[in-house]
C-alpha cells in the first residue's frame, strides 16, 4: 500500500493542490518553493500517530496553526490535508481527511475528520458526541488507540512513514548520543543502528558495504563498536599500503561517506514510504547520477514508496526516471502550484525532441532572475 493521492489546502506554501503520486516521486522546484513543506505534509500524518505525539504536538512543533496556514488563504482559512492510500491496480482502499483551525484563544479545533474504507464511511466528524462536548475536537480519533480500532490499518501505515535527512556534522558530534530519539537529522543515527537486532544489523551493513565499493573502492567493511563509556560508533575498514587495513570511526569519515551510509541504511530500515531531502548533498556528481538506480535496487524487495526532493541535474539524468515520476513546484503570488511533468506540454515536447528529464524540467523550475546575482550592482558585504 502507498499514498496514491494527496490534497492540501492552506498548508504552508500551498493554497490548494491536488496531485497523484507514483511509487517513486522526484520533487523539483526553486528555493523556498515548498519542497520541504510538501514532504512535511506527509510527515504530519506520522506525527499525529507517533508515541508522545498527537495532533496538538504535531501542530505546536511546527509553530502553531498561524505558522502552518498559507499566506494566500482567503475566506475559508481551515488547514486541510487529504490522502488516499492504495496501489496501482485498484481504487483507493483508504481515504483520510483532517481539517483544523484555532479558536479565539488560539487553541486547536478540528473542523473535519473523515475516514473512508472501500467507499464505506467509518468516521465523520464532528459527530453527535463532539457537538455535546466540543473539547473532544482537540484530538483526532486516529491518535486514540481506544477509538481507532476500525481503521487501525491506516494508523499503522502512517506510523510506518520514514523521514531522514542525515547531516554528517551532527553524526560526528561527540555529544550526539545525548538528547533526541529517532532524530531525522542523525543525532542518534548510530544508536539506531546499534539497537537493531545483530543479525539484521550485520546483514544490512554487508549490503551497504557492497554498494559503497563502487563509490569508495578502498572501503572493505563496516561494523558497530562501543567505546569504554558504552557509546556506539560505526567503523569502516579501509585498505591501504600496510599489510592490514585500518579501521576508522565516523568522525574520520568524509561527509559524503556518511551521507551514503545514512541514505542506504534508511531505505533498508522499515517498510513504509521513505522521505528523502536532497540526497545529492556532499556527493560527487558521478555518484549522484547513480542514486536513482541504487535506491531502486535497494528497494526492490520491499517495493517501498519513495519521495525525493532535489535540485540536481545529475540525479535527474537517469534514463529510468519516468515523466510521471517528476513533480514540479511552481511558485506564484497565490501560493505554490504542483504540476506533474507528464501534464506539462512544454516538457513533453522537449522530451519528444530527445532531451533528458533534467534538461526539460530543471530550467523550467529554475529561479527566473538568478543571473542578476553576478551583476556588479550587488552591494558589497563587510
Amino acid at each position: 500500500m502507498r499514498i496514491t493521492r494527496i490534497k492540501l489546502k492552506n498548508w504552508r506554501n500551498f493554497k490548494c493542490i491536488d496531485v497523484e503520486l507514483a511509487q517513486r516521486s522526484f520533487i523539483v522546484g526553486p528555493n523556498a518553493s515548498g519542497k520541504s513543506n510538501f514532504l512535511d505534509a506527509i510527515r504530519f500524518f506520522r506525527d499525529i500517530v507517533s508515541v508522545g505525539g498527537g495532533l496538538r504536538e504535531a501542530i505546536e512543533k511546527r509553530g502553531g496553526v498561524s505558522k502552518l496556514r498559507c499566506l494566500a488563504a482567503r475566506r475559508n482559512s481551515n488547514v486541510e490535508l487529504n490522502v488516499e492510500l492504495g496501489n496501482d491496480f485498484e481504487k483507493p482502499e483508504w481515504k483520510y481527511k483532517i481539517a483544523f483551525s484555532q479558536d479565539k484563544q488560539r487553541r486547536i479545533i478540528i473542523k473535519n475528520e473523515n475516514v473512508i474504507h472501500n467507499d464505506e464511511i467509518l468516521l465523520e466528524r464532528p459527530n453527535d458526541g463532539d457537538k455535546g462536548d466540543p473539547e473532544r475536537l482537540r484530538q483526532t480519533y486516529l491518535e486514540q488507540s481506544s477509538a481507532n480500532k476500525a481503521y487501525r490499518g491506516i494508523y499503522q501505515f502512517f506510523k510506518s512513514l520514514h523521514y531522514r535527512h542525515i547531516v554528517p556534522q551532527i553524526v560526528k558530534e561527540p555529544d550526539r548520543y545525548v538528547g533526541k530519539i529517532e532524530d531525522p537529522y542523525g543525532s542518534d543515527f548510530i544508536n539506531q543502528i546499534a539497537r537493531t537486532i545483530e543479525k539484521t544489523r550485520v546483514s544490512r551493513l554487508k549490503k551497504i558495504s557492497a554498494a559503497l565499493k563502487f563509490a569508495i573502492p578502498q572501503l572493505e567493511g563496516l561494523k558497530i563498536t562501543h567505546d569504554k563509556s558504552g557509546i556506539p560508533h560505526i567503523e569502516g575498514c579501509y585498505k591501504h599500503w600496510r599489510p592490514k587495513a585500518g579501521w576508522q570511526r565516523e568522525d574520520q569519515f568524509s561527509d559524503g561517506t556518511l551521507r551514503l551510509i545514512g541514505l542506504l541504511w534508511v531505505v533498508l530500515d522499515g517498510t513504509g514510504p521513505v522521505l528523502l531531502e536532497e540526497p545529492e548533498l556532499s556527493l560527487h556528481p558521478e555518484i549522484v547520477r547513480h542514486i536513482p538506480q541504487l535506491l531502486q535496487r535497494m528497494l526492490k524487495k520491499q517495493k517501498r514508496q519513495i519521495f525525493i526532493t532535489t535540485h540536481s541535474n545529475e540525479l535527474l539524468e537517469d534514463s529510468g526516471i519516468g515523466v510521471d515520476e517528476v513533480l514540479m513546484l511552481i511558485p506564484s503570488l497565490n501560493g505554490t502550484e504542483i504540476r506533474c511533468a507528464k501534464d506539462d506540454k512544454e516538457v513533453k515536447a522537449l522530451l519528444d525532441g530527445g532531451l533528458t528529464i533534467a534538461d526539460a524540467v530543471i530550467p523550467k523550475v529554475a529561479p527566473k532572475e538568478s543571473w542578476q546575482l553576478s551583476l556588479p550592482n550587488i552591494p558589497n558585504i563587510g
